[in-house]
């Protein structure tokens, strides 16, 4: 995670730097210096896996051959990394995968072209991720898949504890119950990540967040932050929950897997690593507990996005809109397990995967990555003051958030 933050903020700051010198990426004209005639794109994407890249390959060449156009996908080494020297070099990928934890970055300094509203029937994409890559009030760009936070149950450990169906909590009361009969049991109740990746789920729940809505204000001093914040002690303190760390762990997934809690919070991409690492693990997957405010989750997302000075955007846009079709997204769910982008897509997904039907849900009420740019160190901090919550002063915690926040977002 750190030398992931670091190879964001090196990219951050080129983006900056290059528009900082007067050589922005925003032309007055979006169509300036476009090329006519059939496109060469060129596409660079963060892959999973081998799985992924040849489901995208696949697809990028029968778009190609339909089109009369040529489209070359390459997998990223390190994406953020590349992007920033694409970019700062004046030379970036035509299409490109943005995780929504960077696209204000991008598109605050004009580095991205604004097209969702050009792809066919926009308001299908789920409203929380239309959101999540809206920036100044336009749509930018088209997500590609996305996952949010469930509450998985490892069966056998729930059965051992005396637990039935039953007992699936559904509100931050039941959970802790839950918690002290699992513990009572002799197994950690359980398993939860150190970060506002998940324990944000809580802030949510409670009806906080770090930012307005917009992303142009601090909201994270806030009574419902400190609400959650104070409940994710007491779990913490109680040994109800426990950190990865704590139970010998590099992530909660893994910490479930192995057997030494009974309960995780994470995304769809824990079906992946439970197959190929734990594949006689029985588990379940629900809706995480309600909080005061009601339910809440977190999404993570990536955006098609588009370079503001690729010379073949109309070509680039009718990738996209053959990337996102109904048909295309299943296909890639198939292919390496990511949740379709569009609504419409959501009867046949949960058809075809029933047992993920709980993170589908969660789209109607999730909260996407904090949406500012420059955000990265006060995010940073904020993780490392989660990781100290246990014995830590999570009111102290919340105003310096709510300062670095402050600052952040009036540079």
């Amino acid at each position: 995670m750190t030398r992931t933050r670091v190879l964001a903020a090196l990219a951050a700051g080129a983006l900056l730097a290059t528009a900082g010198c007067g050589n922005g990426f925003d032309d007055s004209s979006s169509d300036s210096g476009q090329e006519a005639g059939p496109a060469a794109l060129q596409i660079l994407i963060g892959s999973s896996g081998q799985a992924e890249t040849k489901a995208v390959q696949d697809a990028a060449a029968a778009w190609a051959s339909s089109s009369g156009n040529t489209a070359t996908v390459t997998p990223a080494q390190d994406l953020v990394q590349q992007l920033g020297q694409a970019f700062a070099g004046d030379s970036p990928p035509d299409v490109f995968y943005v995780d929504a934890g960077r696209f204000a970055d991008y598109a605050s300094v004009g580095a991205l072209e604004p097209y969702g509203d050009k792809i066919s029937n926009p308001d299908d994409f789920y409203e929380s991720l239309r959101t999540t890559f809206t920036y100044d009030g336009k749509f930018y760009c088209a997500p590609k898949d996305f996952s949010t936070l469930a509450l998985q149950i490892n069966t056998d450990l729930w059965t051992k504890a005396g637990l039935t169906d039953a007992d699936v909590p559904t509100t931050w009361d039941q959970l802790t119950s839950v918690a002290q009969k699992i513990k009572g049991s002799g197994t950690v109740p359980l398993a939860l990540g150190d970060t506002r990746d998940r324990i944000g789920a809580f802030m949510v729940q409670a009806g906080g967040w770090i930012t307005s809505a917009d992303g142009k204000q601090a909201t994270a001093d806030s009574p419902e932050n400190l609400q959650a914040l104070q409940y994710t002690q007491g779990l913490l303190k109680q040994g109800l929950a426990r950190y990865p760390k704590q139970l010998d762990s590099g992530w909660a997934g893994e910490a479930f897997g192995k057997g030494k809690a009974a309960m995780t919070i994470e995304g769809n991409w824990i079906k992946g690593a439970m197959q190929a690492d734990f594949p006689k693990v029985k588990y379940t997957v629900h809706p995480l507990p309600a909080g005061p405010k009601g339910q809440g989750t977190l999404s993570f997302t990536n955006c098609w996005g588009i370079a503001a000075k690729s010379k073949h955007k109309d070509q680039a846009i009718k990738f996209v809109e053959a990337m996102t079709t109904v048909d295309q997204q299943m296909a890639f769910a198939k292919a390496f397990g990511v949740m379709p982008s569009r609504q419409s897509a959501g009867a046949q997904y949960t058809q075809q995967f029933p047992a993920d039907k709980a993170f589908i849900d969660g789209a109607a009420y999730a909260q996407g990555p904090v949406n500012a740019p420059k955000m990265d160190s006060v995010l940073a901090d904020f993780d490392a003051g989660l990781q100290g919550l246990t014995n830590g002063d999570p009111k102290a915690l919340l105003a310096r958030v709510q300062k670095n926040t402050q600052s952040a977002l009036g540079r």
